[in-house]
């Protein structure tokens, strides 16, 4: 087995340099997994090109991303482009026959992920999933285990939430993501859903029906470049109200909430899941540490347990130390490239199928909020034509 896999990125904005942070910090992993080596780069801003020529890695630099597809030499892409670009780039990707790790929302809407899935079909010898960093904290992965041994009994509710405030300030300048055309309809959903979802849909934990509450809070933006006011036409905050079902047939309460404006939060994300037996949360306000239930007869006390670097993929870095987002990101990859070597791989990336149901809960409860009714969600529910 290579000791490397080599990739090209597409798109050499905030997360392409996360990746290529993350490849370089690859001798923090114990254990023998081959590197990600970025080879290429691709992006229209030759300041991000410039970024990326201070990687030793790197050779290759294109403004084309049709040309980065015809070098042999790639193996696999790493690709975070706006939503809108996503069909037509990760079609191409696969159909080049490269692996591909793209960003969320894997599709600006359902038809574009259609495309998409389309695509995969068409080369199985692919492996194509979605990024999706935060299920990679330790605590989190110690909430899914004790899941997964039943020890949480039946289900009373579960939430999950992605909050932040980047854009409470009323004078930032409008960006893609606050236009339908680049965006999609989706708003903070389709950029912020697959956070909440992947660790419920991963233990099986799936909404049967939604219901919705959207804001749009800030109604325009100045334009940066000339300064006038331009309208914001996606959705700042999402509120979903869902009745989930597990694999054992519960039924209960399942909220997820997606913020781009709440106020005091940085990048928060919380997981709850509550349960007969036992309740656990975790949040990256407090990302060292995993809090459960005590029983007392009738009394039940939060305790915290702190988990430290108890990581999926064991690291250098002593037991005792604090996890941080970059660390869930190399975690994250190193699942990626087990999955692709066929290494051992407990906690694999988001998948297609996955992203499916994503896209099936966000076009129904837009449907939701439009109707202002409660929308029954594939494959069982009469709105299932409607929904696509």
């Amino acid at each position: 087995m290579k000791d490397t896999v080599a990739f090209g990125v597409i798109g050499c904005g905030l997360m392409g340099r996360e990746f290529a942070s993350a490849s370089l910090r690859w001798l923090h992993l114990q254990g023998s997994i081959p590197r990600p080596r970025i080879i290429a780069a691709c992006d229209t801003l030759e300041e991000n090109l410039n970024w990326f020529r201070r990687n030793p890695d790197t050779r290759f630099f294109y403004r084309d991303y049709h040309e980065m597809l015809s070098n042999p030499e790639i193996e696999a892409v790493y690709c975070a482009v706006p939503h809108h670009l996503h069909a037509a780039v990760y079609c191409d990707v696969i159909r080049s026959g490269k692996h591909l790790l793209g960003e969320k929302p894997f599709g600006m809407d359902r038809a574009a992920f259609l495309e998409i899935e389309k695509a995969a079909a068409e080369r199985p010898d692919v492996l194509v999933r979605c990024t999706s960093e935060f299920p990679y904290y330790p605590a989190v992965q110690q909430m899914a285990a004790w899941y997964r041994e039943g020890k949480f009994g039946r289900i009373i509710e579960g939430k999950f939430s992605i909050r932040h405030s980047s854009d409470m300030d009323i004078h930032k300048p409008i960006n893609w993501k606050r236009t339908l055309a680049a965006n999609g309809a989706y708003g903070c959903m389709g950029d912020l859903g697959i956070h909440v979802q992947h660790l419920p849909f991963r233990l099986g934990m799936n909404p049967r029906t939604v219901n919705a509450v959207l804001a749009n809070l800030v109604t325009e933006r100045p334009d940066a470049r000339t300064g006038e006011m331009r309208p914001c036409e996606t959705w700042d905050n999402a509120l979903l109200l869902c009745e989930g079902q597990n694999l054992s047939g519960d039924r209960f309460p399942m909220t997820f909430e997606m913020k781009r404006m709440a106020p005091g939060c940085s990048n928060t994300v919380e997981y709850g899941i509550y349960g007969m037996d036992l309740s656990a949360r975790f949040t990256t306000d407090d990302p060292n540490a995993l809090y459960y239930t005590v029983s007392h007869g009738q009394t039940q006390a939060w305790a915290r347990l702190p988990v430290g670097q108890k990581t999926l993929y064991p690291v250098i870095t002593g037991g005792i130390f604090e996890f941080g987002f970059p660390d869930s990101l190399l975690q994250m990859f190193a699942a990626f490239i087990s999955e692709l070597k066929g290494l051992p791989c407990a906690f694999p990336c988001f998948t297609p199928e996955e992203a499916k149901k994503s896209h099936e809960l966000l076009t129904a409860a837009l449907m939701a909020y439009e109707q202002g009714r409660t929308v029954t969600l594939p494959p069982d529910g009469p709105d299932r034509s409607s929904a696509g």
